[in-house]
Formats: structure tokens, C-alpha cells, sequence
């Protein structure tokens, strides 16, 4: 029964090192796949923020169209290639949070509700009159654990953490 357990646990250790490695890159990959998708298509698109500008919550709703279509593309296009690598992970994945809120409030909430029940009924992955927030706010909780957590160890940030650790290490050694 000891060398199951000492085997259960050598096969868990094994397989918490390689979620530091491969877990929060196949979420690191999959948004990217995905806000970048939309970016490049505004990219490519027309603006056609004007039409729901007035649907942005505060401070957006103050900022004029063209910008707010600028900076949506941007951090779209900008914060999939920071993803792939794993550069500024956290800021990036803080900063597509919002633009995923905002995009709920103007585009994905529901017009009009007036009980949870009819709110709910927005919590789905098409539009049949009540909104579909449903993939928004699973973007939300697949970008959570990339800021609280960082991009895992194979990724950018992750080198020039070690990096850096590594010269604090030999700095401390070497004091007098």
C-alpha cells in the first residue's frame, strides 16, 4: 500500500511540474487564438462602434468611437501576441478582462430584464433576444489564473523571472 501511495505521488509531482510548464500555456494559446481572431477582424473591419457607443459603460462611454475601436483592436491584436509568448501576461490579461466586461455591458448583456430568470437566459452561447455573455465570462475565468498566477514557467516572463532571480542570487552570494 506505501509504494502505491509513494507511486501516486511521484505520478502527481510529475504532473505538477508539467502544468508549470504546459498548463497555463493552453490558456495562454487558446485566448490568444481567440482576441486575436477579433482584433485582426476589426482590424480588417469597419468601425462600427458609433452605432453602440452609447452602450459603453463609464469612462468608455466618453471616450469618441474611433478611439475606443483603436484601443479594442490594439489590445486585442497586441495583448494575442503577448499571450503566445508570454510577455507582460499579467498586464495584458488584466487589461483583456476589461475589454471583456466592457464588450459584455455593450454588446453581450441583455437588452432589457427584469427578474434573474430572464438575466440567465443570457448566460448562453447564442442570441435568441436575450444576450449571450455566456463566452465573455468564460474568457473572464480563463484569464483569472493568468493574472493571479502568471504565464507558467514556459513563456517570457517566466525566462527573465529566472533570469533575474538567478543574478539576485548570485548578487547576495557574492556581498560582503
Amino acid at each position: 500500500m506505501n509504494q502505491i501511495c509513494n507511486l501516486a505521488l511521484q505520478g502527481l509531482k510529475v504532473l505538477d511540474t508539467l502544468g508549470l510548464w504546459l498548463g497555463l500555456l493552453s490558456l495562454r494559446l487558446l485566448l490568444a487564438w481567440e482576441f486575436g481572431e477579433a482584433g485582426f477582424e476589426k482590424l480588417h473591419g469597419k468601425n462600427w462602434f458609433a452605432d453602440i457607443q452609447d452602450q459603453f459603460p463609464w469612462p468608455f462611454n466618453l471616450i469618441p468611437a474611433d478611439l475606443n475601436w483603436v484601443l479594442a483592436t490594439g489590445f486585442e491584436v497586441v495583448g494575442a501576441i503577448a499571450l503566445v509568448v508570454g510577455l507582460g501576461t499579467r498586464f495584458m490579461s488584466a487589461s483583456l478582462i476589461v475589454l471583456t466586461v466592457v464588450a459584455i455591458f455593450s454588446v453581450h448583456w441583455p437588452e432589457s430584464w427584469s427578474t434573474w430568470g430572464e438575466l440567465l437566459k443570457g448566460y448562453a452561447l447564442s442570441n435568441d433576444g436575450h444576450g449571450n455573455f455566456k463566452l465573455p465570462v468564460i474568457y473572464i475565468a480563463m484569464l483569472l489564473p493568468l493574472v493571479f498566477m502568471g504565464p507558467g514557467r514556459l513563456s517570457l516572463d517566466g525566462l527573465i523571472f529566472r533570469m533575474a532571480s538567478s543574478r539576485h542570487r548570485n548578487a547576495l552570494q557574492f556581498a560582503p
